[in-house]
């Protein structure tokens, strides 16, 4: 990727999806005085709502795509799951400080783990499988429990199964647990069934006996990186509930944990030659170790605490890094409790906005609530995050993820 080039308040930074990412991306840029347009195919959508344009269109539409780059003089995108061909067909018209190498390592996942292991990075142990026989190879190397992911695609626990018995494995056979679902899966079709009993392209991720799951952030400008402190991520139904402002053992900046986690995210960051903010997801071993979970190449729901948290957030640090500017190293300035706010959690966190001066609420404007869907979220800076997480939960907001 060459370098990215300054770019001057007044210019246009086009954002490819319109959801919560791209509406804090957005308030970011206005901020530092760019203008913003947006691709979404939904119209008034989170980031359209902040922005200055929205073209309403699908992310696979080239032509809206195209539009789209001829009105911005950068693109960004803020979800993994963009048409990076589409994205290399408008190269001609306008920068794209990200590339798309690191959108299509982060799309596929046998890219990703062999990107980070070449990078001398750890993951969980893992083997492509493409068939049963490859799937039977692959348990019988790394052992049950583990589980079964397909290569491309998924978010929050989708086209993931866990296999903890040799019958589960067996019944991959008859079966599409690339669905999601868990349970009550759908039998594959005569041809799919045929075709290697139906399989999608997948890896056999072995379990991790991990203390915790945790993330850090890294930002660039092609040049340039910077880190964020290393956070405590607690998941619900495979969704992120609460991210707790620095993670145990990582408090302090040189402790083992916080340099092995920054040295690993600088390294990610240099190979990428990363311009904009990238997620890593962590486990945090019971011995003090730390492996690489997975890559998201934007802005992360776990760093949503940076906002009031940090001196800088990390859709600042996003939008500097693919405007060329220079990035300042982040300081967390208060410790902070971060907590989704699902759709059944709308209602029972309205009612009480009134009784708690210290809640820092964000509501993302979606037009509709659904079950489980990521309507916004809150941050309570504190001197003891435990306390503070415990005073969330009493709440009951949250009652229905205990």
């Amino acid at each position: 990727m060459s370098e990215t080039k300054l770019l001057q308040p007044g210019s246009t930074i086009g954002i490819v999806g319109g959801g919560q990412l791209g509406q804090m991306m957005a308030l970011s840029a206005k901020y530092m005085g760019f203008r913003v347009g947006v691709l979404d195919p939904t119209p008034d959508c989170p980031a359209g709502q902040v922005g200055d344009w929205q073209i309403v269109a699908e992310y696979d539409d080239k032509a809206a795509i195209r539009q789209l780059a001829e009105r911005s003089d950068v693109l960004t995108y803020e979800f993994e799951n963009v048409d990076a061909d589409a994205l290399d067909s408008v190269r001609d018209v306008t920068e794209i400080p990200q590339g798309t190498d690191l959108l299509r390592v982060t799309q596929d996942r046998i890219n990703e783990k062999t990107f980070i292991n070449k990078h001398g990075i750890g993951t969980a142990p893992w083997r492509a499988v493409n068939t049963m026989d490859e799937l039977r190879a692959a348990v019988a190397e790394i052992g049950l429990p583990a589980v079964l992911k397909t290569t491309r695609g998924g978010y929050d626990g989708h086209g993931q199964f866990v296999l903890r018995t040799q019958a589960d494995v067996e019944q991959v056979a008859h079966t599409k647990p690339w669905d999601g679902t868990g349970h009550g899966l759908e039998a594959g079709t005569p041809e799919e069934e045929a075709a290697n009993g139906g399989f999608a392209p997948s890896i056999l991720e072995g379990f991790v006996d991990f203390a915790y799951e945790a993330s850090i952030l890294v930002s660039g400008n092609g040049k340039q990186y910077v880190t964020f402190p290393v956070v405590r991520n607690v998941h619900r139904h495979n969704i992120l509930h609460m991210t707790i402002a620095p993670a145990e053992h990582a408090a302090d900046p040189d402790s083992p944990l916080a340099t092995a986690a920054r040295d690993l995210a600088l390294r990610l960051a240099a190979g990428f030659k990363l311009a904009g903010t990238l997620g890593i997801e962590l486990f945090v071993l019971k011995d003090g170790g730390v492996l690489v979970n997975e890559l998201a190449p934007r802005p992360h729901n776990s760093g949503h605490y940076t906002i009031e948290a940090c001196s800088m957030d990390q859709f600042e640090a996003h939008v500097r890094g693919i405007a060329g500017w220079p990035l300042p190293e982040p300081k967390l300035l208060s410790h902070a409790v971060m907590v989704n706010v699902l759709g059944q959690h709308v209602a029972p966190t309205r009612a009480l906005i009134g009784t708690h001066p210290e809640w820092f609420v964000h509501d993302y404007g979606k037009a509709e609530v659904k079950h489980d869907r990521k309507m916004g979220h809150i941050t309570v800076l504190t001197d003891d995050t435990a306390r503070t997480a415990q005073e969330l939960e009493a709440t009951g907001c949250w009652d229905d993820l205990k």
